[in-house]
């Protein structure tokens, strides 16, 4: 086992880390050095590049990252402009400092960016995207008709920050180097375990519920970094404007920030970046064609869609274009898991006690009782209808028993609850892989252990200790489960480049970062090969033995009579038969409705 002790320069993904790091490292030597040979109309271009970019930096973790449609950002970059603007200018209580007036529209960016996400927890895709810009229309028309305050369609002067940053180039350097923080806080949530669950979230949030994250409560703490940054950048955007007036903030310019992330490519720190310099600076070179502006933002958004759909982070993964290896065989090193998952003493049975769930007249699950030990593997059976996968919903928390309960230590687990699953240690795969493709075959594994990390959202925003630390547990981790199923080689791949079977067995190795008592199996041998089959039965019997209960929910008989401790068949919802692989192949009835002659 010494050589999955791995020193944090040698861990999978460190080098990506610096190839992302070095492109980012030059843009910064190039925004040092832009005043040396840079005009001061290009100067203004550059400042606003930058203010637009701090927007984009937290705008990303909400859509590139966490997928979530907000079109309407600009609102919040129209608060914190006004409210930088209005603090300084003293039109509701004595005039405050220009710092002090960024840290308060910072402030406000945060409260009304949680506001504005609030939907996102009930509202998906198109909806939220018409309540945010429902939301900057509203902004919009309140700075218009609040003349008192804002100065209605007079405007109001914005901010002016003292020297060193009165000048041109002094503010620039003020705005490039909030740029370059921002950047570098968004590089470290990416990185952390609430970028890998953002991402979950985007790309498979049953298997990241499944996996013990709770998407409120992440989505807020984004809403609040994303929201603050906006407001912050709204108070830049009225200092460099002068003097804002609501046609300032069209959604024209809405949509800038929107089609930036999504030309950069989800899940990308450098791709939106590179797209915010090129929305920035292109309208420069088609001013003549500033009439048309939506419809090329419309076009060049298509053509980017169908031409190359990662958008510009694609083109820059050289890594993931060069061609895998051939006939790749899956080894998995069943006598590794013990360490991974250690000895378990002491748990207690997972019960169903007399559960029943009915869709409209459909009775999917009745009367059901079944008891899966610690340190066994349960097989349930039935034909296609029976309810199996009811079954493993219903104790997964997605499904609500209408009679029954769950119970796991003597104690009913709260229903609806699939977050509350991986905190008691059940884990589950699913009949088709929940895998998040844009992401490594590592980072999908590390996943499975998010709530085991320790450090909060902020410290891991600055990248403090408990992060760094908690960032070498998991990776170490999930290269330990990812040895166990024999797919350490591809950890570095992205995962949508895997055969079907190496998916199977990365969802599995997700399951097992968790530690569980049990584990609960939707068909994993779906699609294997005869050969894969055998290995995967290995991998179970290994599993049980390290004390985790299996539950397995299996088509191939022949599986679950060689890895079985004890059988449960269904039929129409009902218990047919229970008892061991010997009595159920003997069992008449069981025979007749499902195993044949």
């Amino acid at each position: 086992m010494s050589q999955l002790r791995l020193s944090r320069s040698e861990l999978p993904g460190t080098r990506f880390t610096f190839g992302v790091a070095l492109p980012l490292l030059a843009l910064l030597v190039v925004g040092l050095t832009f005043p040396l040979f840079g005009g001061g109309y290009w100067g203004v271009i550059a400042t606003r590049a930058c203010i637009y970019w701090v927007l984009v930096a937290g705008l990303n973790l909400v859509v590139g990252f966490a997928g979530q449609i907000a079109i309407g950002w600009v609102a919040l970059l129209t608060l914190g402009a006004y409210t930088a603007s209005v603090l300084t200018a003293g039109n509701v209580m004595p005039p405050l400092h220009p710092y002090l007036a960024l840290a308060i529209a910072g402030v406000v960016g945060a409260v009304f960016g949680l506001i504005i996400g609030l939907p996102a927890l009930r509202l998906r895709t198109f909806y939220f995207a018409i309540t945010t810009l429902g939301f900057a229309t509203i902004v919009t028309q309140v700075a218009l008709a609040w003349q008192s305050v804002t100065g209605g369609g007079v405007g109001v002067p914005g901010p002016i920050l003292p020297e060193p940053f009165y000048s041109q180039w002094g503010f620039y350097y003020f705005c490039l180097a909030l740029a370059a923080i921002c950047t570098w806080m968004t590089a470290n949530i990416a990185a952390s375990r609430f970028g890998r669950a953002l991402t979950a979230i985007r790309d498979a949030d049953v298997a990241a519920e499944a996996c013990g994250i709770s998407k409120p409560a992440l989505l807020a703490m984004v809403f609040l970094f994303s929201g603050a940054v906006a407001g912050v950048a709204g108070g830049l955007f009225a200092s460099l404007q002068s003097y804002i007036t609501p046609d300032a903030f069209t959604i024209d310019l809405s949509v800038l920030f929107f089609i930036a992330i999504l030309i950069g490519g989800q899940g990308s720190i450098l791709g939106p970046l590179l797209g915010t310099l090129l929305l920035t600076v292109l309208p420069e070179f088609s001013a003549p064609l500033v009439a048309w502006s939506t419809f090329l933002y419309a076009a060049l958004l298509l053509v980017i869609v169908l031409a190359i759909p990662g958008g510009i982070a694609e083109l820059l993964d050289f890594k993931n274009r060069r061609p895998l290896e051939s006939g790749r065989a899956i080894m998995p090193r069943p006598e590794l898991l013990s360490r991974l998952l250690g000895t378990a003493k002491g748990r207690s049975a997972l019960t169903l006690d007399g559960v029943s769930l009915s869709f409209g007249a459909l009775r999917a699950v009745d009367e059901l009782d079944l008891k899966i030990e610690p340190a066994q593997v349960h097989g349930l059976i039935g034909p296609n209808g029976s309810g199996k996968t009811t079954t493993l919903n219903i104790i997964s928390g997605y499904y609500a028993p209408q009679r029954g309960a769950v119970r796991m230590n003597g104690a009913a687990l709260p229903v609806l609850a699939p977050a509350q699953r991986a905190h008691v240690r059940i884990a589950r795969t699913f009949q088709t892989p929940r895998i998040v493709g844009s992401a490594s075959v590592l980072e999908n594994v590390m996943i499975g252990a998010t709530i085991d990390g320790m450090g909060t959202f902020v410290e891991s925003l600055l990248s403090l200790p408990r992060h760094r630390r908690d960032e070498t547990m998991l990776r170490e981790r999930a290269m330990q489960a990812l040895a166990a199923v024999g797919l350490e080689r591809l950890a570095e791949v992205r995962a949508d480049r895997l055969q079907h079977s190496e998916l199977r067995f990365t969802e599995i190795a997700r399951a097992l970062t968790l530690r569980p008592a049990f584990l609960l199996l939707d068909e994993p041998a779906a699609g294997l090969s005869a050969n894969e089959i055998a290995q995967l039965s290995a991998l179970l019997a290994a599993i049980a033995r390290a004390g985790t209960g299996v539950l397995l929910v299996e088509h191939h008989a022949e599986l679950i009579f060689d890895v079985c401790d004890r059988v449960t068949v269904l039929n129409l919802g009902r218990k047919l038969a229970a008892g061991t692989p010997a009595e159920i192949r003997s069992h008449r009835e069981v025979v007749d409705a499902y195993l044949g002659a």
